[in-house]
């Protein structure tokens, strides 16, 4: 498409064709299931404020190796879940995590200075980058001083969602998954080495742990929190070892794509947007200088946060997400009936012209120069990370890793648009390039 941010007609089209022509609050079928289209914000405070009335679908077979852990749990196993992971991404807990992010984007960016040092440029896809930067970050970050096993195990995972996503796109027959075809042993072949490696992972943390070792990453705050837990209320309130692998797979998966994402189209729409690219540097060397960004310096980055807000407006991870009626339910002034499924269209609230103005679909991260609430006039119209209750868990940790990794490249680097670069938002596990993201990276002088 042109270089355009009105990328609704492009990412959701067909839900674009049905509202602008039957209405915001319409209704569409996917097989038996009728689906109420929701853009109001007041009936999407309610659904996700509501999260025991208004449960995600089921999964079916197809979809079940993109999903696991917090994201998939739903009622009593989600609050369990929820409660007792929630203190490992305080900030206090994400603060121990910067040296990891660090080796990550040392080694990206002396690839780099290399390469530039000799060309004095260097084209990118800076999609390809962040895709290997966040699963090696996200590595380092869970598993500390294992996360060469870590990447083994991102790997594998890929593997799998690629694999589930062929899957999705070919005919489903309801048994087809039981039936010992060479794409069926592979996928349940990936299944059981992936959790063959992070249960011994575990094990290994475990006696190392008994032996009084502390460890400063995701899976020692996990499993310390876990322990904790089983101490003082019991084996039946902590989680099982299954659990705890469900629960690193959620980690590892909904991090790196979310994360990835939001900085490769944050690069592309600073190389479009060059003024807002030298208004984000100048703050990033105000505040740092040419020392390593600190935790207590990203805290303070204004204009890089309302870029990113509005960069997450623009071009939400998710595209839309759903939720399901089991029974009668009442939704403001309406009654409906068990087995209505509900979809939220993020995109499409978030490009809404009476939301947003006129200028909707413009890059103004001047929209956010006073938080997300003024912004949206206190309205759930700005939700790329979910609201309410189910905010995402790691939404702190991605934007730490977001602020992290584009301050190192701002104070070394300036970029643009390749003339080679072909806008394509495409919906995938999440809005990624579909051609790509190439830049031109340039030294900064």
């Amino acid at each position: 498409m042109q270089l355009s941010h009105d990328i609704v007609p492009r990412v959701l089209p067909f839900q674009h064709h049905v509202m602008r022509n039957y209405g915001k609050n319409s209704f569409t079928w996917i097989g038996p299931y009728p689906v109420i289209n929701l853009m109001d914000p007041d009936m999407i405070k309610e659904i996700l404020n509501r999260v025991y009335d208004f449960p995600k679908p089921k999964l079916i077979s197809q979809t079940e190796a993109l999903v696991s852990g917090l994201v998939r749990h739903e009622g009593q196993k989600w609050t369990k879940h929820r409660s007792l992971l929630d203190p490992a991404y305080r900030f206090d807990k994400l603060k121990l995590m910067l040296p990891a992010f660090e080796e990550s984007c040392n080694e990206m960016i002396r690839e780099w200075e290399v390469v530039i040092s000799e060309k004095g440029s260097m084209e990118v896809d800076i999609w390809t980058y962040c895709h290997d930067l966040f699963s090696d970050m996200i590595a380092r970050a869970a598993f500390g001083n294992g996360y060469q096993e870590g990447k083994k195990i991102f790997i594998l995972q890929q593997e799998q969602v690629e694999l589930s996503l062929l899957a999705m796109k070919s005919l489903y027959i309801p048994g087809s998954r039981y039936l010992p075809t060479k794409f069926n042993r592979r996928l349940k072949q990936t299944e059981k080495e992936m959790s063959a490696m992070l249960k011994d992972i575990i094990e290994k943390r475990e006696k190392e742990m008994k032996r009084g070792e502390t460890f400063d990453d995701l899976l020692g705050f996990y499993m310390t929190l876990n322990s904790k837990e089983i101490e003082e209320n019991g084996k039946t309130a902590g989680l099982t070892v299954p659990e705890l692998i469900d629960e690193c797979k959620a980690f590892y998966l909904a991090g790196e794509n979310a994360s990835s994402v939001l900085v490769t189209w944050t690069m592309v729409l600073l190389s479009m947007h060059q003024d807002w690219q030298t208004k984000a540097r100048e703050e990033v060397l105000q505040v740092f200088g040419n020392k390593k960004p600190d935790f207590d310096g990203l805290s303070r980055l204004k204009i890089v946060t309302m870029i990113l807000h509005e960069v997450s407006r623009l071009y939400p991870p998710a595209v839309e997400t759903y939720r399901m009626i089991y029974q009668e339910t009442r939704l403001g002034k309406w009654k409906l009936p068990g087995g209505v499924m509900i979809r939220l269209p993020i995109t499409m609230v978030q490009h809404d012209q009476d939301l947003w103005g006129d200028d909707v679909n413009e890059f103004k991260p001047e929209r956010f120069s006073s938080g997300v609430a003024e912004a949206t006039k206190g309205q759930v119209s700005y939700f790329p990370f979910s609201w309410g209750p189910r905010t995402c868990i790691g939404k702190n940790f991605g934007m730490l890793q977001a602020k992290f990794s584009l301050s190192i490249i701002l104070q070394r680097f300036w970029f643009e648009l390749s003339p080679s670069y072909s806008h394509a938002p495409y919906p995938s596990v999440t809005l990624q390039p579909q051609s790509g993201a190439h830049i031109v990276l340039h030294k900064r002088v």
